[in-house]
């Protein structure tokens, strides 16, 4: 890539679904636990070209598809940036970033950005929003040297998202590490990040399921059940969501660092189980029946140790920890022959770090 073009990579939530914003209920309700999450880069994502422009964001993209979208142009302007953000579908959330970058930053103009290769899922888990996001605050920061420090890319990537009208929390942003496995802590406003260096090789499976989810649909059901609303219902997704969770992501940071696949697998059948008695109730949207089919399938007993879903769950994408690489080829023929899903693979190893690092600079 020459110096003005970017990748940015989608992001994975292997463990701790929800926690983020969870967590972040602790401002106001100090007695709810802190919520914990363990996450990677995908090896899919967008790659973009971008350069300064003297007075408007000009943005254009295209579908993984190949079918291309816009150009949208907006002058630029945090309250214009703001309105398009608040009512145009596909670019809103960049629209957002944007609008979010002129109101902070005095010395940034306008920019012009066009995403020429989009190879991450839209809509399936695998935070496509927030690569866009950060992928247009890391490209501000670059064009008009605003020495913005990851951190600070997520930052903006968030609250971009957030004027959009997306009830997101913090994990998504994560993106902006690159393919590195960290675990996240979300206690209220504060974010602790820990990298976790793989201890042996886990091949993995995202299954792309092909099917819809309302994602806004889900986060507000299960809001409504925060930080202290009566019910058994409520009172099992807060449980779910707060200790039992912290237990299974110690279990989790564990079995990563040895490099335990078989006990990642099962580990993440069992938190699946936890979360549709506690959680899936909260929410029609959980129900996710390709999601179950997937994951109780022939294939999957024969050739993973075993998954759970991805994101906010629902029937937009599966992951499964294969017994090994050739394991995981024919896992993946299996399912798009029976299923007719998209596969697609991603390898957690030792040095995933070291890759990470040199795709996120």
């Amino acid at each position: 890539m020459d110096a003005n073009e970017l990748f940015v990579p989608g992001r994975l939530c292997l463990f701790g679904e929800h926690s983020d914003w969870a967590g972040g209920h602790r401002v106001r309700a100090p007695q709810l636990p802190p919520g914990r999450c363990l996450v990677s880069g995908t090896d899919q994502g967008l790659r973009a070209r971008f350069r300064r422009h003297p007075d408007a964001f000009v943005v254009q993209s295209v579908l993984p598809d190949g079918t291309p979208r816009g150009p949208l142009r907006v002058p630029a302007s945090p309250d214009a940036l703001a309105e398009v953000a608040r009512r145009d579908a596909f670019f809103g959330y960049a629209a957002g970033v944007a609008a979010e970058v002129l109101r902070r930053f005095d010395a940034a103009g306008g920019l012009e950005l066009h995403v020429l290769e989009a190879d991450l899922p839209m809509g399936s888990g695998l935070s496509s929003s927030a690569a866009v996001c950060v992928l247009v605050a890391r490209a501000f920061g670059r064009a008009w040297e605003l020495g913005l420090s990851i951190r600070d890319e997520m930052q903006l990537a968030y609250a971009g998202e957030r004027l959009a009208g997306s009830a997101c929390g913090r994990m998504d942003q994560i993106c902006a590490y690159g393919r590195r496995p960290v675990m996240l802590t979300f206690d209220g406003d504060g974010l602790e990040i820990e990298p976790v260096a793989p201890g042996g090789e886990i091949a993995l499976l995202i299954v792309d399921l092909r099917r819809g989810k309302d994602t806004r649909r889900i986060l507000s059901d299960l809001n409504a059940c925060f930080p202290d609303t009566p019910g058994r219902l409520a009172e099992g997704v807060r449980e779910a969501l707060g200790p039992r969770n912290a237990a299974l992501l110690g279990r989790a940071r564990a079995l990563l660092h040895e490099g335990d696949a078989r006990g990642l697998g099962e580990l993440m059948s069992e938190a699946q189980a936890l979360f549709d008695a506690l959680v899936a109730p909260a929410c029609p949207e959980l129900a996710a029946p390709r999601l179950h089919e997937v994951l109780e399938s022939g294939a999957a007993r024969d050739l993973a140790w075993g998954g759970k879903g991805v994101g906010s769950q629902g029937d937009g994408c599966a992951q499964l920890v294969a017994r090994g690489p050739e394991e995981r080829d024919a896992l993946a023929r299996r399912l798009e022959r029976e299923f007719a899903v998209a596969c697609l693979p991603l390898g957690l190893a030792p040095d995933a770090a070291d890759r990470a690092g040199q795709s996120s600079a």
